[in-house]
């Protein structure tokens, strides 16, 4: 396994990379890092282990809201009419705000989980 250097805002990460998967890596740490920054650059949230998880709770909403894989079609079924085109994706910035704000319900006082 290789590994690469990659920088998540502004700070510099080891990764270990399976033969191959360098340009789906370095595509992940792109939306990471995006992702980070916007959080960031909203000026809400400094810290960065806060910045992390809403990131990650960003892209993983992203990612529940995608539709399935489609199912191969076989010749016999290509007749069939075409699934309907995905709905819009929710807007970005409703989202951030929306999380931000039960984040920080759920932190409390304190900044604080627990």
């Amino acid at each position: 396994m290789k590994q690469l250097e990659v920088q998540i805002m502004g700070q510099s990460y080891l990764l270990g990379c399976p033969e191959g998967g360098d340009a789906r890596l370095l595509e992940a740490v792109e939306r990471v890092d995006t992702a980070m920054c916007k959080i960031r650059d909203a000026g809400k949230v400094r810290a960065r282990d806060r910045i992390a998880v809403l990131a990650a709770l960003n892209l993983a909403f992203d990612l529940s809201e995608r539709p399935a894989a489609p199912v191969p079609v076989s010749t016999d079924t290509a007749s069939a009419t075409p699934a309907s085109p995905p709905p819009a994706a929710a807007d970005g910035g409703l989202l951030l705000n929306s999380l931000l704000e039960r984040l920080d319900a759920a932190l409390g006082e304190d900044g604080r989980l627990l």
